[in-house]
């Protein structure tokens, strides 16, 4: 399983915005469908946006129209920008792919406060 790091959470009030990064040191995962997850307290994993080799993107019903989601496959990295953040979306954010072994990280903690 290829490691990834998952980076640039923190807090802040709801309506604001936050842009999370994950890197793969040292793979480049340009063939690969990355996406991000989360996982409230209590709450089971859920899929919150993903995008395939081709820059095609989906994304969760809740987030939609707020987050979105890109890659850079010179530096190995996937973005999630989040905009009009509500304090729902608190969670840890995990980065993985969808169809290599790759991920997910440690996460990074998200907390939106009201």
């Amino acid at each position: 399983q290829v490691p990834v790091v998952e980076s640039g959470g923190g807090s802040v009030q709801a309506g604001g915005s936050m842009k999370l990064s994950c890197t793969a040191p040292g793979y480049i995962f340009s063939s690969c469908e990355m996406g991000w997850y989360r996982q409230a307290p209590g709450k089971e994993r859920e899929l919150v946006s993903k995008i395939d080799s081709n820059t095609i993107t989906t994304y969760g019903d809740s987030v939609k129209g707020r987050f979105t989601i890109s890659r850079d496959n010179d530096s190995g990295t996937v973005y999630l920008e989040m905009k009009s953040l509500k304090t729902e979306d608190t969670a840890v954010y995990y980065c993985a792919s969808t169809d290599c072994p790759i991920g997910p990280g440690q996460g990074t903690q998200v907390t939106v406060s009201s």
